[in-house]
This record gives C-alpha cells, structure tokens and sequence, in this order.
C-alpha cells in the first residue's frame, strides 16, 4: 500500500476541498448566458441582460404579487388520490407523493387572499413542478375553492396560469373538471366580479380550453408559450412550417388572443390597477415603489 498517494494526497485534497453549490448558476434557456442565482432570485426569475422570464413556484409568485409579501391561504378541500389505481411507469400515488415532498403543496393549485396595492383580491396559482401543473380533481376543486372565496369575500379573482394540460391519470374525471371550472367563472361574473388570467409558461392542453381563456382581462408574461397542442404536434399534423414565434404570448397578442402582454417586474401594478379600475376602486393615497426601472422592464401592451 503506498501510503502518499493512498492516505496522504487525498486527506490533503479534502481539507482544502470547497463545496460548491450546483445551482450557483443559471444558464439563459434563450441567449446561453451565465447568470448568479442569487441575481436571478433577486430579479424575480428574470435573468438580467435577456429578460427571459423563469418559471416561478406557487410560494414563489404569491410573495411578489401580495403586499409584503404576506396572505392568507385558503384551505382546499381534499380530493381521491388514486380514483383509478393508475399505473404507467410507476404508480400515481407515487408521484403524488414525489410531487408533494418537491414542492410543499398538496396539488397544482394554490389560493391565498391578501392585498394587492391596497386592493383585496383572491390570487389561484398554478405551479409547474407539481406533475407539470397538471388538472386534476385536486386542482379543480382549488379553482372552485377560489373562486367560491372570491365570492363570499366580494373581491376580484385572479389566476396564473401554468399547466401541461389536463392530468391523464385521472382520465375522464380530470376532463368533467373543465366544465365545473367554467361554471364558477360564470357565478363570478354573476356577482359583477373581475376575474383576470394571467398565462405564464407554459400554459397548454385542457387548461386553455377552458378557464386560462374566459377571462374579463387576458394577460400574458413575454415569451410564454400559450396553445392546445404543442408546436412540433401541430407541425407533424399539418406538415407545414409553423410561423416565427408561434404560440408565444407577443404573437397571440398580435392576433387578438391575449390583451396585454406585461413584464413580471409591472405584473403586480397591473394587476392591481385593472381590478380597482373594473370594481371602480379609488387609486391608494400613496403606492409601492417601483421595483424595477426602465431599463429592465419590457414594452406593455395596453387593453
């Protein structure tokens, strides 16, 4: 045994070893760029320089859209975990609990009630990293629990968007969530309140054709993709060369599918001046400030 290059060499290489984090940085998904994620997190997941927009978490988007980021969450109602004892590559109880120990939440829709400038409005948020904000019973009966909260508290409802589609582990019973959600939508407008989506990326599949397109405002982050089927489904079908930035937010805006297409960093100013202005709320006395200036905030599209 040769004891320099066995023992020695590697108790000298540990004790001047520095562990690094893995997510010191981030790479640009648009422009390549390198990025310290402590920079990105303190941009709100908007890498600087190419304000390509990261996807956010529930926790995450409801701590930069309520006043000091404070709200309180609404309790959902609980949902059968497994109805059809699917199966694929591993079992759906398994990833519901994969998903759950990930993110914290017990399915893709998250509410809160809190402020927004002042405004009291009811937020639902889709997060991505829950089996791809995928709906399903769970997560429709959150929309419903939102918009059911919106009502009884009289204040407008808001949604981020953020889904694959709907969950195919559910089968049939994720699609019956579609038509339950619309008929919230229209006992909100009923009771003469605002109800205001707002598609982040991606937002496709079931969600679409259904509650991330009734809404009384649309509004879009840049460059999120928005649509049913997928760019390369869609190309396959057809056999046709899709246009440049199909399904992207600045091309449905184009096209009269989406009404604004808004920067994250004036999302909460937004949001909060739409529902004041369509529940015809005075402007508060005094605002939060600005929290980006003009160099990092993208062109907003007015209604």
């Amino acid at each position: 045994m040769n004891w320099i290059s066995d023992v020695v060499r590697p108790k000298i290489k540990t004790l001047f070893r520095r562990e690094v984090p893995e997510n010191l940085w981030i790479k640009c998904p648009e422009t390549g760029q390198m990025v310290f994620h402590r920079d990105v997190e303190a941009n709100q997941n908007v890498i600087p320089g190419s304000n390509y927009h990261m996807r956010l978490g529930a926790v995450q988007r409801l701590k930069i859209t309520f006043d000091d980021g404070v709200w309180e969450d609404v309790p959902l109602p609980e949902a059968s975990v497994d109805p059809l004892k699917f199966r694929d590559e591993k079992r759906y109880t398994d990833r519901m609990r994969d998903a759950r120990s990930k993110t914290n939440l017990q399915d893709a829709i998250k509410v809160g009630v809190g402020t927004v400038e002042g405004t009291p409005i009811t937020i639902a948020v889709q997060d991505i990293n829950f089996i791809g904000g995928s709906l399903g019973m769970a997560a429709g009966e959150a929309f419903i629990k939102g918009a059911e909260t919106a009502i009884a508290r009289n204040t407008p409802f808001v949604i981020f968007t953020a889904s694959g589609g709907a969950r195919m582990q559910e089968g049939i019973l994720s699609l019956m969530q579609m038509p339950r959600t619309t008929i919230l939508i229209d006992r909100l407008r009923e009771a003469k309140l605002p109800y205001i989506v707002v598609l982040t990326n991606p937002t496709t599949g079931g969600v679409t054709a259904s509650y991330a397109m009734l809404g009384d405002v649309q509004i879009a982050e840049p460059g999120a993709l928005i649509g049913f089927a997928g760019p390369r489904v869609i190309e396959q079908t057809i056999r046709e060369k899709l246009p440049e930035g199909f399904q992207r937010a600045e091309y449905l805006y184009d096209h009269g599918m989406v009404d604004m297409v808004v920067h994250r960093h004036e999302m909460k100013a937004t949001v909060a001046r739409i529902c004041r202005f369509l529940t015809r709320q005075p402007k508060p006395a005094t605002l939060p400030p600005v929290q980006a200036d003009e160099e990092h905030v993208a062109e907003s599209h007015p209604a």
